[in-house]
């Protein structure tokens, strides 16, 4: 793994991730800072831009205390151009057959996209444990968790998908959730109008969480 780090690793290095999508890459890095500064030790930047690798290449190089993740990755070269850009992990939203075989000898660890108790169980079938439960609230949020918790004790989560600061708690306090995805820290208006001050307070209520 890249730089030794593991799924359970990233997923535990602070409560929630920030989930965010960059449009400019030279944001990239005084975002970094200021989530470093508020608490939070990651940062998931999506695939859904074209500043998306530069972004990830920008945070690894100029911010490399900042362990960044690669969202949005959708098949296998997707996780393939974010390992080149210098992503230290990467999440799905969903995952195929191909994509889940293929990142069992990533070079980075992957986190899996689950909706159902049966996707889940085809990523513990292949050896997986770590998975984004997504998109958490419309799965019906805590209460699916709960309900997912039981038969599959050894699954361990990432639930992410219209978390707002009020409700992560409540995820947070599930045992089989390990951190919560939020958008809310580092919002697209926020990160637009450069507010780093809004988004470093965010993230030291965010870090505060656990």
């Amino acid at each position: 793994m890249n730089g030794n780090l593991q799924a359970r690793d990233a997923l535990t290095l602070s409560p929630v991730i920030p989930v965010v999508t960059l449009d400019d890459a030279s944001d990239a890095v005084p975002l970094a800072q200021a989530l470093l500064a508020g608490g939070l030790r990651t940062i998931e930047i999506t695939l859904r831009s074209p500043a998306a690798l530069a972004a990830i290449r920008a945070v690894a190089k100029d911010a490399p205390e900042m362990i960044v993740g690669a969202g949005t990755v959708l098949n296998v070269s997707d996780l393939d151009a974010a390992i080149a850009a210098g992503a230290r992990y990467a999440l799905s939203p969903g995952a195929s057959a191909n994509l889940l075989l293929a990142a069992k000898n990533a070079a980075i660890p992957f986190i899996p996209g689950v909706a159902t108790a049966g996707e889940a169980m085809q990523g513990l079938d292949l050896g997986y444990t770590y998975f984004k439960f997504f998109p958490a609230e419309q799965l019906g949020g805590v209460a699916a968790l709960k309900g997912i918790g039981a038969p599959l004790a050894a699954a361990r989560f990432c639930p992410t998908g219209s978390i707002t600061e009020e409700k992560a708690p409540a995820y947070l306090a599930l045992s089989n959730v390990l951190c919560v995805g939020g958008s809310w820290i580092a919002s697209i208006e926020l990160i637009k109008a450069r507010d780093w001050r809004a988004i470093e307070a965010n993230a030291r209520r965010a870090a505060g969480l656990r």
